[in-house]
């Protein structure tokens, strides 16, 4: 296995009967619904709800059945990739586009569970530039005003064309440098109108589960 099918396949093992299930987004994640499928067939009774069309389109290849956020009253946990993590269970996510949903759903989940491969694991932020979900309408005066503010902001293509989010929404990627100041640019971007929400995901997992050379290692994270 490489290492984000370890981490994918290893983050089963906290899914039991009975339980409401979110569904991530990304590369890592694409293994964790492979593995919740092979559990379907073997007799696992869970419920479905995902953070993006895609997983959705994914489980359903598979033979799951994925309800409607609306459908469900609570979601007991949620398995979700990250593009980086610091040691204060700081994340970026966003990277995938999906970072909007994802926080819906994780603000929702009792336990949260970020999976990724030690790649990922830095001493501070800022490498991975920081998405930004915003509105199309009036997108040039946001960016303009995230400018002004020196968030470094860069509008997202994809085929050549603005990239448009699940959400109908477009992405901005702050180029904001390693270790900039999380508290400073959070506080900035509460400031701007037409921002719909950040991909700064700040010590809210529960469980972390790392691939690395020696298999997967979790992490518990003891301050909430």
């Amino acid at each position: 296995m490489n290492l984000k099918e370890q981490v994918g396949y290893k983050a089963v093992d906290f899914v039991k009967d009975g339980m409401v299930v979110g569904l991530g987004t990304g590369s890592t994640v694409y293994y964790f619904i492979h593995a919740i499928a092979e559990k379907v067939k073997q007799g696992l009774n869970v419920e479905l709800v995902s953070t993006s069309i895609q997983s959705v389109e994914l489980a359903k290849s598979l033979g799951l059945s994925v309800k409607e956020l609306e459908e469900v009253d609570h979601i007991d946990i949620v398995v979700d990739g990250v593009d980086e993590m610091d040691k204060e269970f700081n994340a970026i996510k966003g990277g995938g586009a999906a970072l909007f949903r994802e926080k819906v759903v994780a603000d929702i989940a009792d336990t949260i569970i970020w999976i990724y491969d030690e790649s990922k694991d830095v001493e501070k932020l800022g490498a991975f530039n920081l998405p930004v979900e915003i509105l199309p309408f009036g997108y040039t005066h946001t960016i303009r005003k995230m400018e002004e503010l020196d968030l470094k902001p860069v509008l997202r293509y994809k085929d050549d064309k603005v990239l448009i989010t699940d959400n109908s929404n477009y992405i901005v990627d702050l180029h904001l440098g390693y270790g900039f100041n999380i508290k400073e640019v959070k506080e900035k971007l509460s400031t701007i109108v037409g921002v719909v929400e950040h991909g700064l995901f700040l010590n809210m997992c529960k469980y972390c589960i790392k691939g690395t050379n020696e298999g997967p290692v979790i992490i518990t994270n003891n301050t909430i």
